[in-house]
């Protein structure tokens, strides 16, 4: 019995009657019996086709924005963390308290630092003097601490005199022992002022 004769083709080249599709298949022309899906030789590169090509012509336009989280806008809606530091420590200080943790607004009402945006008469906000939809800016200049129930009655008015606005001041009563037991609470100890000449509770 004689031994099958195998003939070796190239498996990069295709044969003569045949032709490479655009995915990188050899396919036979439409007279032959049949479409052969044979894969191309392993050593051919994606980049060897058309279709790559095309689609990345397809991201030319396409533009990689540098990924270190930076603000693009240059008047932020709210105030920059560094703002809001400098604008507390402008605002008036409460003689005998720490002023890391207690001041005045810009009305004379008393805020505490750790209570932020809520409705009570400790709490505050940074507000913009001119509104921002009025074309304030979000910078110290424009920035001021205000009992958070005044800024809400605030809004966006411009036309607002400082006798209404003390008129809308949420007004509470609050002694030292209040005071101390909101720092405990808080910070886990009191701090008194330099100017109290007492003694710190830890």
């Amino acid at each position: 019995m004689r031994p099958r004769k195998e003939g070796r083709r190239s498996a990069s080249s295709p044969s003569r009657d045949q032709t490479v599709d655009s995915f990188g298949f050899e396919t036979r022309p439409p007279g032959g019996s049949r479409v052969s899906r044979v894969p191309r030789s392993p050593t051919a590169s994606l980049l060897d086709t058309d279709f790559v090509d095309e689609d990345i012509d397809g991201f030319a336009g396409l533009r990689i924005l540098p990924d270190d989280n930076s603000n693009t806008n240059p008047n932020p809606r709210s105030f920059p963390y560094n703002v809001k530091q400098q604008c507390w420590e402008k605002a008036e200080k409460l003689k005998g308290r720490d002023p890391d943790r207690w001041r005045r607004d810009a009305l004379g009402n008393i805020v505490f630092r750790k209570l932020v945006g809520c409705p009570g008469c400790l709490c505050h906000d940074y507000d913009h003097i001119v509104p921002y939809s009025k074309g304030g800016k979000s910078t110290l200049e424009n920035c001021q601490v205000l009992q958070a129930s005044v800024n809400r009655a605030k809004g966006n008015k411009t036309e607002v005199s400082r006798a209404d606005l003390i008129q809308k001041s949420a007004y509470c009563r609050v002694s030292g022992r209040d005071m101390d037991l909101l720092e405990l609470s808080a910070f886990g100890n009191v701090r008194r002022g330099q100017d109290s000449g007492g003694c710190s509770i830890q």
